[in-house]
């Protein structure tokens, strides 16, 4: 009787550990979302609205993050500041597709400071006149002295700025080769409407 027991208790375990879920694989890490200028800038375009209706754009720029260095106009973290007028007041956005821990994640926003409007320097501009994306301004910026940089150090980083030289009524692309552009050893200037070279630094 005892044996019948045990072979019936063994036979039940057996019949359990076989109906039992398979395991499932691990999930694949999750991997870093590098973008264009004018995707990141969507993206904040949405969530700055929502803070003022009348927002509109003053600057925008890239930062080179482990995951990446900015090549092929694209980068995991883009920083925007928008104006607005009637509140006088000025907020920056980020947009990070990042993996990097120490990077922000997602849509991020910083307090306000304030706006002067007379202020030359800091004109708004109309996001309808940027028709030359950051990846087609790299491409520029490749055939006026940056393929030779890349050749010299192709793990160089690349940093994008977009702002809007009031003085030539010009909204442009700053492709900066470098850490910085302050000690930056080539910055191609590339217009944002036409896709057109203007110059280099």
């Amino acid at each position: 009787m005892r044996k019948t027991y045990c072979v019936i208790v063994f036979i039940a375990a057996l019949l359990l550990g076989c109906s039992s879920e398979p395991k499932s694989a691990p999930a694949p890490p999750a991997q870093s979302q590098a973008e264009t200028g004018r995707f990141a800038f969507q993206k904040m375009m949405v969530a700055a609205r929502l803070w003022a209706r009348d927002v509109q754009p003053i600057q925008l720029e890239s930062q080179p993050l482990k995951d990446s260095n900015g090549h092929d106009g694209k980068a995991t973290f883009w920083r925007a500041t928008f104006a607005s007028a009637s509140q006088l007041k000025a907020k920056q956005f980020s947009w990070s597709g990042s993996t990097d821990p120490d990077a922000p994640k997602g849509l991020t926003h910083s307090t306000e400071d304030p706006f002067n409007p007379a202020n030359r320097s800091t004109q708004p501009f109309d996001l309808n006149f940027l028709r030359t994306d950051s990846d087609q301004a790299f491409a520029v910026a490749q055939e006026h002295g940056g393929k030779e940089m890349m050749a010299k150090k192709p793990a160089q980083p690349v940093i994008y700025l977009l702002d809007y030289d009031s003085r030539a009524s010009q909204l442009r692309w700053h492709v900066i080769y470098g850490n910085s552009a302050v000690d930056a050893p080539l910055t191609v200037i590339v217009d944002a409407s036409t896709g057109l070279f203007v110059h280099k630094e």
